[in-house]
Formats: structure tokens, sequence, C-alpha cells
């Protein structure tokens, strides 16, 4: 049902590309720029996923691992660029340095928001991994830097490949940074298509392409992927940085600069500078977001336990195709989902469109992979031997899921909840589509302000986007802490 339910878009995009024949879709297939979209995308993702896995697993073992100064402090700070949206980051980039734009600028822009996925599944590794590895490791010679390179990163390789996983398809899907930097990726494309004409054809087209690069993505993901760790018994001893300890702290604040300081920074001025007010909405529009957000974020974990669950426990060709059709819907554009949504709202389901009800769909269908990765993560990590005993006790496969498995793998889940319900709090374009009527959400109105350039009217909806966003992020760092208990 979850397969079916994560699948239903690319019905719709299966419809409108074979509207006018198979030759339209050969057509349009076959256009130099379709191929030249295809090598822009791919590009972009690759660039934007190297470096969040670098600064990804560096951050999460200065912040699990070593004796970093203050790292609660820094772990919850470095986790903070999740809650803003890319095409805020775009703009304060572009207000601090017009001239960056182009590949380089998206690549930029997208690694300062989307390296804490690597981050966050990275920690939870580093934090139940065990440590008796490494310490073999180090009492047979091996310095920290050897048993790093050579144990801890094969360790946590199943976390840091779902991550950039989760990376890659999120800059697949990215509009907002990508527009704001005039960079022509696939989703650009796809919105051209749809603006610049009434056929609908090639857009759905351009979309189907998408799914088979995040299909293609998936399944290199599963090969790298390798198998996961074992659970420590107790938490790991910190490794002093020694004369590392300055550039590693160095690092940090560069990373939390460029990430935190430059939108922080644009906002504040935008506050002060500016002359007009958000209105009597704003708090009104931060309940809308909140509610939204957390709908979505409850409907995705209750789809990804029986499809994280099954990718945890089980292997065969059926779980994989469970597991590819979870992840298909990431992969396209949240204004290809939300349209998609809107026929079969129509079309089948009239009674549901325009409801919170349809827009936590549309968030299920577009952030489940995040669910799903922790999910699988977390009951990976769950030992067996457990669930054994729960059976041996007269306890059926269903209640030891229940009773045994999901407590395990509790903090998981909820770092999966938290980093949906972020996802969703700042998602724009489906959003737009599939608001139930005169509801808005701080999303929207900071995209409303900024179209017409009111950047001290947009101030205000900006900062309390990341204020809202904080608390999960605080909540989310205890989880993965308790994660050790």
């Amino acid at each position: 049902m979850v397969a079916a339910a994560a699948v239903t878009p690319l019905g719709y995009l299966a419809v409108r590309s074979f509207d006018h024949g198979a030759g339209e879709v050969w057509r349009v297939l076959w256009r130099s720029r379709t191929f030249d979209l295809a090598v822009r995308s791919v590009a972009l993702a690759v660039a934007v996923t190297t470096a969040c896995l670098v600064l990804g697993v560096l951050s999460a073992w200065l912040v699990v691992r070593s004796d970093l100064p203050g790292r609660r402090f820094a772990g919850i700070l470095l986790v903070l660029p999740l809650a803003v949206p890319s095409y805020v980051a775009g703009f304060t980039w572009l207000a601090l340095a017009p001239g960056l734009t182009g590949f380089w600028g998206a690549s930029l822009v997208l690694t300062l928001v989307s390296y804490p996925y690597v981050l966050v599944v990275d920690a939870a590794a580093l934090r139940t991994a065990d440590p008796a590895v490494e310490e073999v490791a180090r009492s047979l010679g091996r310095t920290s830097t050897r048993t790093f390179f050579s144990v801890t990163l094969r360790q946590i390789r199943p976390a840091a490949t779902a991550g950039g996983l989760l990376v890659a398809l999120y800059v697949l899907s990215d509009f907002g940074a990508v527009s704001l930097m005039r960079f022509d990726a696939f989703t650009l494309g796809i919105y051209t298509s749809y603006r610049g004409t009434f056929d609908r054809t090639p857009a759905a087209i351009l979309g189907c392409v998408l799914v088979v690069l995040a299909i293609l993505l998936t399944v290199g993901e599963r090969r790298a992927r390798g198998a996961t760790g074992g659970r420590g018994e107790r938490e790991p001893v910190r490794v002093p940085l020694g004369r590392a300890k300055i550039p590693a702290v160095l690092g940090t604040a560069v990373v939390l600069l460029f990430a935190l300081g430059v939108p922080v920074a644009s906002l504040v001025r935008w506050l002060v500078a500016g002359s007009s007010a958000a209105g009597g909405n704003l708090l009104s529009t931060t309940g809308n977001t909140v509610a939204v957000a957390a709908s979505g974020a409850v409907l995705t974990v209750v789809f990804a336990l029986p499809v994280g669950i099954l990718a945890a426990r089980h292997r065969g060709p059926l779980v994989r195709g469970m597991e590819l059709a979870s992840f298909a819907g990431h992969a396209l554009p949240g204004i290809t989902v939300g349209l998609a949504l809107v026929f079969f709202g129509i079309r089948v389901l009239p009674d549901l469109y325009q409801t919170t009800s349809m827009l936590a769909f549309a968030y299920a269908v577009l952030f489940l992979p995040l669910a799903v990765s922790a999910v699988r993560t977390a009951v990976a990590h769950a030992p067996p031997v457990l669930e054994d005993v729960s059976r041996s006790l007269g306890k059926g496969r269903s209640a030891t899921r229940l009773l045994v498995t999901v407590p395990l793998a509790a903090p998981g889940i909820l770092a999966g909840a938290a980093l949906v319900f972020l996802t969703c709090a700042k998602e724009l374009p489906a959003t737009l589509l599939l608001r139930p009527t005169g509801v808005d959400t701080l999303a929207t109105e900071l995209w409303t302000k900024t179209e017409i350039g009111a950047y001290a009217a947009a101030a205000p909806y900006a900062a309390v986007l990341l204020v809202v966003a904080a608390i999960p992020a605080v909540v989310l760092d205890r989880f993965l802490r308790g994660a050790t208990r």
C-alpha cells in the first residue's frame, strides 16, 4: 500500500507522457536540451553530494567522537541549516555576491543547506557503532587518523551512503536554488515547460527522466552500502584532537559562518532596515506551518515503518522493489508532485482536493525517503537477538516488531520524523498548489514577499521559520544522544 501511494504521481506522469503517443516521447527524449539538462543535473548532484559527504562525516565525527570544545552546542548549530530553505539561502548569497550564479553558486548554496542530511544519520551511526573495533585497531599501533579511515569509515559507510543518497535526490528535486542561481537544471526545465506552453506532455516526460535517475541512484546506493556494523554496548571514548583542535574549531566556525551566518546576517539587515511589517497574520501563519508540517511528518513516519523494517530485516527482489518505489517521489520536483495530485484529486478524490489531508499525502510522497532511511538504519542497528528472545517467549511477529523492534529503534525513527518536519515546514511548490484555500504557511508568505522584492516584509516570516525549525533540531539532538542508552 505504501509503495502504491508513493508511485501515484508516476501514474499521472505516465498518462501525460503518452498523451500524444510514443513518437512524442522519443522526440523529447532525444532532444539535445534533454541531454544537456541530464548532464547538468547529474554534475550538480555529484558535486554537492561529494561536498556534503566530506562535511557531514567530518562534522559528525567531531561532534560525537572528538573532544571538540562546545561540541554539544556545535552539534545543534550544525543541524540548523536544514531549516534554511534553498531559495532563502540563494537570495542571501546573491545579496552578498551578485556574481555568484551558475553551477558553482548553486553547488555552494545546496551544499550548505544539504550537508546536515549526512551529518544526522552519521552521528546516529557513530553513537551506536561498537567502539571496541576502533580500540583494538589503536592497540595494534594504528594512529587515530589511520583508525578513522580504515575502521570508523567502514562502520558508518551504510549511514553515509544513505545520507549521500538523500542529498543527491534533494539536489535533483530542488527548484528554489537553481532558479535563483540561474542554473538550467531539470527542475527549472520542467517549470519552464509548464509555464511556457499549454502542452504539459514534455514536462511530464522530463519528470519521468528524473524518476529514472532516482532509481539509478538508489540502486547504486544499495550496492555501495555494505553491511551494517554491530551495536556498541557502551559509549565510545572521546578522541583527543591535540594539535588539530584549532583547525577543527576554525573549520567548524567557517561552516557555521557560511551556512548560518550569511542567512542570519541578511535577515537581521532586512529586519533593521525595513519599514514594512509582516502584518497580523504572522501568528496564524506560524500555526498553519506547524500544523501541516506535523501532519506530514506523522503520516510519513507511519508510511516509512513497514518499508524501513522490511528493508532492514529482509532481502530479495520484492523488498528491493518496495524500497525503490518509496524513493520514487523524492526525485520529482515539488511542482510536479503538486500538479499530479491536483489532477488526481480533481479526477479521483474531489472531496480531498485542497485539504490538509491531501497536502500531508503530498509531503509523504515527497519526503518518504528521509523517514525510510532513518527507520532502516535504526532497525538495522537494533540487535536481532532480542527479537528472537521475544519470539521464543511466545510473542508473534507483529507483537515483537511493535514491542521490541520499534522501541529499540525509537531514537532513529524520531530523528527521521524531525527531519521530515523540518523539510515539510520549508517546502514550497507543492504547498502552493495543494494548500487549503486561505491557508498560508511561512514558506508561501516568504516566497510571495520575495517575488515582489519586499524583503523587509519577508524577513519576519524567514526569522520565525528558523525559530520553528530550531525546536525539532534540539529535540533531534536529544534523541540522537539517547541512542546509546
